[in-house]
């Protein structure tokens, strides 16, 4: 393997592990009782906690989008010995989008309760999920297109054949996009739904027979 290689593939993941870590980070600022200096008692406390329960979803659902998408981008990541320019500006544009989801997390946890502009404010979270399936999938083509800034371990063909397991965000994502307008709440779960899916229902890279073998054996070494 390619030493020089290696290490700008791990400089990419660790400048974009910096940039998950201060998105995920941020979304938790978007949790705040909107009037703290009104409370008078524990009854007001408690209805203040409770009438904010938009922003605990948002926060849920988006923690789990950006992280699940970080453990995925680490396993591919993983698997990858050598960059080239285009994949570092897929990659950048991922990240684009990544670090900008606060911003929709912040316009759910503020209008979700508010009849049309709930509509609006997850439509606006929809689209950057949409956004988010077509980097992604557009990183993952990239790296199948020939296949050379895999390691040896990877069996490009049937990584090639995974762009479809890949694609199925660019299809239910504008979906959800339309659903948003019909009614926020459900879709809002929908979209948590959607990243529990990618966490538990991934095939994981195809390798080359004798490869995982080979890693045992790296290991046991």
């Amino acid at each position: 393997m390619d030493n020089t290689g290696r290490s700008e593939s791990s400089r990419v993941e660790a400048f974009s592990d910096g940039i998950f870590a201060i998105a995920t980070t941020l979304l938790v600022l978007q949790v705040a009782v909107k009037d703290p200096a009104s409370v008078k008692n524990g009854a007001d406390a408690w209805s203040q906690l409770g009438g904010i329960w938009a922003s605990y979803d948002a926060y849920v659902v988006s923690f789990l989008v950006i992280g699940i998408m970080w453990l995925n981008h680490h396993t591919v990541f993983g698997y990858v010995a050598r960059v080239d320019r285009g994949l570092l500006v897929l990659n950048l544009l991922l990240l684009l989008v990544v670090a900008a989801l606060p911003f929709p997390t912040g316009l759910v946890s503020d209008w979700l309760r508010i009849p049309g502009a709930g509509k609006v404010a997850v439509a606006v979270f929809s689209g950057f999920m949409v956004a988010h399936a077509f980097t992604f999938q557009s990183l993952w083509w990239w790296l199948t297109r020939t296949g050379h800034l895999f390691d040896s371990r990877v069996d490009v063909a049937a990584a090639r054949a995974l762009r479809v397991r890949f694609a199925v965000g660019t299809v239910v994502y504008p979906l959800l996009f339309g659903l948003s307008f019909v009614s926020p709440v459900a879709t809002l779960g929908l979209h948590g739904a959607m990243a529990l899916y990618y966490a538990f229902n991934q095939l994981p890279i195809p390798l080359n027979p004798g490869a995982e073998a080979d890693d045992e054996a790296v290991v046991s070494a």
